[in-house]
């Protein structure tokens, strides 16, 4: 294998954004300030090109960040670490230092894929009846989630200054500059960040600290144009600068994690110190799954994404979809069906690996979905679905999970001019997480990824709560390979909706032929469980006639997806970035 060339430096870089307010702009106005208002549409995004490197994320400020480091000549490691530190500031609904996160690397030197997972992990005090009341019924989703009961041990810290230790060449003091400057100075807040602390105002409210930082002085949820400081969330990544993960995982950053969660007024939580101090990133099995002459790579469990995403491009090889064509409601039939069945085997099968026995390559086995792409030979929609048996009687062994996953994440990509290539999904899950706040950033409520029930008529769910168990993810950072050689990398927040994003916006591109932006642009159909959602206000609804017409029952909805890809081809970089939020693409 040759390694992807330099390209010259020569071309201009260019910047596409539905919203995109530089840090100077922050850095001139007070937090009392409302900037002047942006219009914040959903028109198309433009294909970015570049020759040399390129970062897309979902937030203009993380973008320039990344785009800074990578000028600097760092690589895409220390570029996502300096996004990341930034996101968690600007987007903070989404991801940050209090969450986890999964990476997939392509290591130009080695000409391998590398998986890291950093993830968060159940504490060492947890019990099988975590989320259950006092009667040993599940908690209502949001009863759990607000407060302490939900916080899970962070990773994304950890997997961060693993990263860089392996894979980073500019010193990690200076990959905290950016977040550091807009912590101090101030960010803007954009509409899509104002419109989700006005949806979350209620719970928002509930704590102190949380209430203060998201609402102006006069109580009301901050407005978009707003500027908003973050001092303490400056002195957190002084610390991180100085001592790196240690000043996260031990010390008095810790201490007060712990404190938070534990002496939340409401719902106090499990985590202890020894949980922080006891942290690992994983290191994950690469998975690649053959397509239409192309690898589709992710990672393996704990999340679930490349095992779904794997299983309905293998059943759907077995169709022409190229043919079918992209406004046919027969390919929809076959992508909506295929992904129902990848969703049984999901609820069924797909947990942390190292505390169930995860089939995962029986799951993708070939003749495993040749057969069951048998069911999808017909002309009209599946009756019922249910989980296949990959083994013999396997299916036996546990029971269906009904773990609530909502969608509040972000994901980024990056490719230096060496040819290395980040793919990173990070989050805390639900929106602002358990609305607990310690050191200027949000803590996770990932546990409530973990099925409420331990078991169903005795028989164990694989993805119940168990101490220091990674809880199942939908996150799926891609890599697409062609030759042996990355083609595409891409990924989505969406809770488990990101499985359908990232697969429809492959099948987009490598069935369709749409440049990658067209791909993130496409207006949104999904079916996970048997009812077809069709994406609010866009052309897609216009489908609905004939998807009844196959026995679906459609529904229509609103989907922030957040994709952000960037395709490698002979000529140069082409990225693009989801309509639907703020994502914004810089090349050079």
């Amino acid at each position: 294998m040759q390694i992807i060339p330099s390209w010259s430096a020569l071309a201009c870089w260019v910047c596409v954004a539905t919203l995109c307010l530089p840090a100077s702009l922050a850095a001139r106005q007070t937090s009392d300030t409302v900037a002047p208002q942006t219009t914040h549409t959903l028109k198309p995004q433009t294909l970015v090109s570049a020759k040399q490197f390129m970062v897309a994320t979902a937030h203009p400020d993380a973008t320039q960040a990344g785009y800074a480091i990578l000028k600097a000549g760092g690589s895409a490691v220390d570029a996502a670490i300096a996004v990341q530190l930034v996101l968690g500031l600007v987007e903070p609904q989404a991801s940050g230092l209090g969450g986890g996160a999964l990476m997939v690397l392509w290591d130009a030197d080695k000409q391998q894929l590398v998986a890291l997972d950093g993830r968060e992990t159940a504490p060492q005090a947890v019990t099988p009846d975590l989320f259950l009341d006092e009667l040993g019924e599940p908690l209502q989703f949001m009863d759990a989630v607000v407060g302490g009961r939900s916080v899970g041990t962070p990773g994304t810290v950890a997997l961060l200054a693993h990263a860089h230790a392996n894979y980073g060449k500019l010193p990690w003091q200076d990959l905290f500059k950016a977040a550091r400057q807009l912590a101090n100075d101030g960010f803007v807040v954009t509409a899509h960040m104002a419109e989700q602390i006005a949806d979350s105002a209620d719970s928002l409210r509930t704590f102190p600290a949380t209430q203060q930082y998201f609402f102006t002085p006069s109580g009301k949820p901050l407005p978009a144009g707003f500027v908003r400081k973050n001092p303490e969330y400056a002195k957190t990544l002084d610390v991180l600068a100085k001592q790196g993960a240690k000043g996260f995982y031990q010390g008095d950053i810790a201490q007060a994690i712990v404190d938070t969660v534990s002496k939340a007024t409401n719902n106090p939580g499990k985590l202890a110190l020894p949980d922080l101090a006891g942290y690992q990133v994983k290191p994950r099995e690469v998975l690649c799954v053959d397509y239409r002459q192309h690898e589709v790579c992710g990672m393996g469990p704990p999340t679930s994404g490349t095992v779904a995403i794997g299983q309905i491009l293998g059943m759907l090889s077995h169709f022409d979809l190229k043919k079918l064509g992209a406004d046919n409601p027969q390919s929809w039939r076959l992508i909506g069906d295929a992904t129902r069945l990848a969703f049984a085997d999901r609820g069924r099968y797909l947990a942390d690996s190292d505390f169930a026995d995860v089939p995962v390559q029986a799951l993708l086995a070939p003749a495993y979905l040749k057969a069951r792409a048998q069911a999808l030979h017909g002309e009209k929609a599946l009756d019922t679905v249910a989980p296949g048996d990959p083994l013999p009687k396997v299916s036996q062994q546990w029971a269906d999970d009904a773990a609530l996953e909502l969608p509040s994440t972000s994901h980024f990509v990056i490719v230096d001019a060496k040819g290395n290539v980040v793919s990173l999904t990070s989050t805390i899950e639900n929106g602002f997480g358990s609305r607990l706040m310690t050191n200027g950033f949000l803590l996770n409520n990932e546990l409530t990824d973990f099925s409420f029930k331990a078991a169903e008529d005795g028989v164990p769910v694989a993805n119940r709560v168990e101490a220091g168990k990674r809880p199942r993810s939908s996150m799926s950072p891609t890599i697409v390979l062609k030759n042996g050689k990355p083609y595409m990398a891409l990924g989505s927040p969406g809770g488990p909706r990101i499985i359908s994003y990232v697969a429809n916006a492959l099948i987009a591109q490598l069935d369709w032929g749409y440049d990658i932006q067209q791909a993130f642009s496409m207006p949104h159909r999904i079916n996970l469980f048997g009812r077809y959602e069709l994406e609010e206000g866009t052309s897609a609804i216009a489908m609905q006639p004939a998807l009844e017409a196959l026995g679906y029952e459609v529904t229509t909805s609103t989907m922030t997806s957040g994709l952000s890809g960037v395709m490698i081809t002979p000529q140069g970089l082409l990225g693009g970035a989801d309509p639907r939020r703020d994502g914004t693409v810089l090349g050079n």
